[in-house]
């Protein structure tokens, strides 16, 4: 195997077993790192304030991202919405309320486990504008210029090939399209080993991009109007961060 194989299978038994667990037994995020004092720095209590919306309470506590992309993604009824590592589907079943019967949400995950656990979810909340498809984000088997918004939750970090999941998401947007992201995000003097020494690459920390790689990465593909914002810290000189750019209209 090659090194982004390993990669990818490793993200991808670490979080197949974190939803056999939660089906069984839901608990807190399989990516929350040692405790640094500071509270919930992963998982569903960044969600506090979408539970009046009627999502099953496994898809809240199936969380296990960095962020709550939906609050920020300003999404609009009518809109096509792609949900990248979608999980347990806690985002994809958010979106879906937002946008509306007229609008609808997809969910892109590798793990089979997350798909089952996402697509009992969706039957619970009697959702009919979704839908969880099989792939993986470096390769999204979507046609082009079909999307209005993607979202994602702590998942583009996890990545073995963060250049090809950023063409595939440009590819995959229609022209004026726009990026939500919830990420975790190095401070740009943070070497690749001083990521290492703070976290593991499931945990979500030792691959994570710095603020500078990430927009250069976006402009490289083409994005504009690329954004990073800091939220919280997830680990020392790490922090969970909200990504947006915009794919130019012409």
């Amino acid at each position: 195997m090659t090194e982004k194989s390993e990669i990818t299978e490793l993200v991808r038994e670490r979080y197949a077993t974190a939803a056999l667990q939660l089906s069984d037994a839901p608990s807190a995020s399989c990516c929350v790192p040692t405790d640094l004092g500071n509270g919930d720095v992963f998982g569903s209590a960044l969600y506090t304030g979408d539970k009046n919306l009627e999502i099953p309470e496994e898809a809240f506590l199936a969380s296990l991202g960095c962020g709550n992309p939906t609050a920020v993604a300003d999404l609009h009824p009518g809109e096509t919405v792609l949900d990248l590592g979608s999980g347990g589907g806690i985002d994809v079943l958010l979106s879906a309320r937002r946008v509306g019967p007229t609008g609808f949400a997809y969910g892109l995950d590798m793990t089979d486990e997350m798909l089952a656990l996402a697509r009992a979810n969706a039957a619970k909340a009697d959702a009919t504008n979704v839908e969880f498809i099989k792939g993986q984000m470096e390769a999204i088997p979507l046609a082009d210029d079909s999307i209005d918004v993607i979202i994602s939750n702590c998942v583009i970090n996890l990545s073995a090939d963060k250049n090809a999941v950023i063409s595939e998401m440009f590819r995959v947007l229609k022209p004026g399209g726009r990026l939500g992201i919830s990420d975790v995000v190095a401070e740009n003097h943070l070497s690749a080993e001083e990521r290492i020494e703070r976290g593991s690459y499931t945990g979500c920390i030792a691959g994570a991009l710095s603020n500078q790689e990430y927009l250069d990465a976006l402009a490289a593909a083409g994005f504009v109007d690329s954004t990073v914002e800091y939220t919280h810290e997830v680990a020392p000189e790490m922090h969970g961060s909200i990504v947006k750019a915009v794919k130019p209209s012409v």
